[in-house]
């Protein structure tokens, strides 16, 4: 009973600490465009009715589509291809030691000197978006299976190898199980680039998406569908971080 009412004091506690930043937020949003002006920032409360009118109209919601279904994808391809690729390269010691500098480098240049390359591969569409947020999202999970693998007890493989387990079935029944954890730190962390790589890909080459609808909103100063389009990303990202999260410290306290 005690536990029971020590979880549910904490959990009332993260709920006010939740209200009271959100509360912050929207004073220090207001203060802002006091500040700045209508010229550069709309009210909180005027962001939120043009936001609700913006997602009641059939005209947007194609555009949510698009950015959904190439975020999705470019994150599935992201996981699964990351997650895979750097438990290989953990497991194999002197070919991760081989990658995991080049993987960094990688991962710190600014991506968007890469586009152009990828347009010329991919064309305007889809596939670009797609292949852009692959990009950012596909590092950060490797690096993170690779280091989850590396630091996985040596006692595990040695067993695995004892019984005579195929480098799949290592890494199915003994390496996964054992590294999830720090795999999924990886995966919360290229979850939001993902979803950077997709719209800034959409911004830069696309009709159609919620990076599209940006790129035009800054050509024209619509301050008001800029700040909407950005409430609503950070929204959702701030959600799903949080939903991560809460999956991912449950995830080390089993562990």
């Amino acid at each position: 009973m005690n536990g029971a009412a020590a979880r549910r004091r904490s959990s009332l506690e993260r709920s006010a600490e939740v209200v009271a930043l959100i509360a912050l937020l929207l004073v220090a949003w207001q203060v802002m465009y006091h500040i700045a002006g209508k010229v550069a920032m709309t009210t909180p409360a005027e962001t939120i009715r043009y936001t609700a009118k913006l997602l009641a109209s059939s005209e947007f919601r194609p555009h949510v589509w698009t950015t959904g279904k190439a975020f999705i994808t470019a994150l599935a391809i992201a996981l699964v291809g990351g997650s895979v690729i750097g438990m290989l390269l953990g497991f194999h010691r002197l070919a991760g030691e081989v990658a995991e500098p080049i993987l960094v480098s990688l991962y710190s240049i600014p991506k968007v000197i890469l586009y152009p390359i990828i347009l010329l591969v991919f064309g305007i569409g889809m596939a670009a978006e797609v292949a852009f947020g692959t990009l950012h999202g596909i590092v950060p999970v490797m690096v993170f299976s690779m280091s989850a693998v590396r630091n996985i007890k040596p006692v595990y493989i040695k067993t695995g190898r004892v019984h005579r387990l195929s480098t799949w079935s290592l890494m199915r029944t003994v390496l996964l199980p054992a590294a999830f954890p720090e795999i999924f730190t990886g995966v919360r962390i290229g979850f939001s680039v993902t979803l950077l790589g997709t719209v800034m890909s959409e911004m830069f080459g696309s009709k159609r998406g919620l990076g599209f609808l940006l790129m035009n909103a800054l050509g024209v100063n619509d301050v008001q569908l800029i700040m909407s389009l950005a409430l609503l990303l950070v929204t959702f990202a701030a959600v799903a971080n949080s939903m991560l999260m809460m999956i991912e410290r449950r995830l080390y306290r089993q562990r």
